[in-house]
């Protein structure tokens, strides 16, 4: 695009009156609200903010579920957006977004505010952004995502646009319901600054720790594709978007606060599906068994996971990280026999899995007697192979002495 274009563009976006938000009934209680504190448990501690994914993988799993048929019935996930891509595909008929972090269920509630106005995708970037929105804002509907992020990055962020829209929304917010201190408040404001401040090239970050080399930007998630080279993100087309903007405008987003080892959350949410009589079809965890493995946790897991009503195609995804080598015995010391990836993926971060309920709730019948590499390594889908079982891998190392019931870490090569 020529500089006089661009100038042009600019200035009729400047030009351009802002939407006004659509009205949201005010309730002093919902239920909704009461649907997140009865699903949470108190909140615990991670060394990150997590305001996007770092998984350059988060996508691959796309072709096997709909090979699978994984569809409808209760999503659960943790982490922030990467879980919509996977709503879009699934279609479940409730999403319960499940995190120790109570940070992730404050941001989860900024994007359902999001979502309840935004007519489409352009004015839901704009909103997280602080992006005037372009005039005549239907005719972005149909337009290919690359057009859409070209546009976020010639407009400049606007600090007076993005003042209004977050006063506007945390209106919105309040009027979900879900109980907010002042320091939650803060929170958020300090959420979607980094969002307006760091634009489309906002990355995974740690505290305490540096972060690793090859993190994707927002941009990079959002252009993402899945193991046949499509775009797969929830941005990718309007279909997508749409699909998850319903389930949020329907209160069918549910974010909670839970350790998925922990005593209350995941059995609270196990109960409430059966009262719905709604099985899991999908169960997102990403790498969090890493670390439950790592404190001792894992046991507690399996046994949540054996609370939640399931079926024969109901799935578990998760990823997995590191360059080609992951260590099969300790849980996190560095000591044991380096092997090879289970379906390791070129060019990527991290690598991803599917793996059916039915064969993790066997691998797991004795869940103090089972290693990481166990569960990383039996009972998973072939990606590339349409959705079929992999052959079983040799179990290497699982019984090696001294690391009986132990985890493993995964390392860079």
């Amino acid at each position: 695009m020529t500089r006089p274009l661009v100038l042009i563009v600019q200035a009729l976006v400047l030009a351009a009156a802002p939407a006004p938000l659509e009205a949201r009934p005010a309730l002093q209680e919902t239920g909704f609200a009461r649907l997140v504190e009865r699903l949470s448990e108190p909140g615990g501690y991670f060394d990150s903010d997590n305001l996007v994914s770092n998984e350059t993988s988060y996508l691959h799993v796309l072709p096997a579920l709909r090979s699978l048929g994984v569809r409808g019935g209760a999503y659960l996930g943790v982490g922030p957006e990467q879980n919509f891509s996977y709503l879009a595909e699934v279609k479940p008929e409730i999403a319960i977004l499940v995190d120790i972090r109570r940070d992730n269920m404050l941001l989860h509630l900024l994007f359902k505010a999001m979502f309840e106005v935004a007519r489409n995708r352009m004015e839901y970037l704009c909103l997280l952004y602080g992006r005037p929105v372009p005039p005549i804002l239907s005719k972005w509907t149909g337009q290919p995502l690359d057009d859409i992020l070209t546009y976020l990055d010639i407009t400049a962020g606007d600090p007076a646009v993005h003042a209004r829209n977050h006063t506007e929304l945390m209106e919105r917010v309040t009027r979900f319901g879900v109980a907010l201190a002042d320091s939650d408040r803060t929170t958020l404001r300090r959420f979607h600054e980094e969002f307006f401040e760091r634009g489309l090239e906002i990355t995974f970050t740690s505290r305490g720790r540096p972060s690793r080399p090859g993190y994707p930007t927002e941009r990079q998630l959002y252009l993402a594709t899945d193991l046949e080279g499509n775009q797969g993100s929830y941005l990718a087309s309007e279909e997508s978007f749409r699909v998850v903007r319903d389930l949020q405008r329907r209160d069918r987003v549910v974010p909670a606060v839970g350790d998925l080892a922990g005593p209350i959350a995941i059995k609270a949410i196990a109960g409430y599906l059966r009262e719905i009589n709604l099985p899991v079809s999908a169960f997102y965890v990403s790498n969090v068994e890493m670390y439950l493995f790592r404190a001792g946790a894992f046991p507690r897991f399996a046994e949540n996971v054996r609370e939640l009503p399931a079926g024969p195609s109901s799935v578990l995804i998760r990823s997995y990280f590191g360059r080609g080598r992951w260590n099969a015995g300790g849980g996190g010391g560095g000591g044991g026999a380096a092997a090879p990836f289970p379906q390791p993926t070129p060019g990527h971060l991290s690598a991803q899995q599917l793996q059916p309920f039915p064969a993790f709730l066997q691998i797991t019948a004795r869940p103090d007697a089972v290693t990481y590499w166990d569960v990383l390594s039996n009972g998973v889908v072939d990606l590339r192979g349409g959705g079929r079982p992999e052959r079983q891998r040799q179990r290497r190392g699982r019984r090696a002495e001294g690391q009986r019931g132990r985890g493993g870490e995964v390392r860079a090569a």
